[in-house]
């Protein structure tokens, strides 16, 4: 199951975030070959994001020969393995992970100082 958080207030276009995103589920094992994906319109509406914007980022997919969307059937995981994350999806998600754990630390009651102090000192 296709699950994925947008982070609105980012510098990351919304397009590259999805794309990052399935990616990443791709390389963990959360989404595998054969696996469907919503419709861009089903998936558009569940992200509130408009139509197209999801769009582009299958698209994007497709082009990277990461999935394919088949008329009458729906989009699809392709069946190979995964392609390597590139370094720049890599960076991105990074961003993307420390942008919402800073938000939730905030939202606590942390302030930013806290809230990398508290990764600096934890286990890695």
């Amino acid at each position: 199951m296709l699950k994925l958080n947008l982070n609105f207030r980012s510098d990351i276009p919304l397009t590259n975030q999805i794309v990052a995103q399935i990616q990443q589920q791709l390389a963990n094992g959360a989404l595998k070959p054969g696996d469907q994906l919503p419709t861009v319109r089903a998936l558009a509406t569940e992200l509130r994001v408009n139509f197209n914007t999801v769009a582009r980022a299958y698209r994007i997919l497709d082009e990277a020969g990461i999935i394919s969307t088949q008329q009458g059937r729906g989009t699809f995981i392709l069946e190979q393995p995964p392609p390597p994350i590139s370094a720049q999806i890599k960076r991105q998600s990074l961003s993307i992970l420390a942008q919402r754990y800073l938000q939730e630390a905030k939202q606590l009651g942390f302030t930013r100082e806290q809230a990398l102090e508290a990764v600096a000192q934890s286990d890695w």
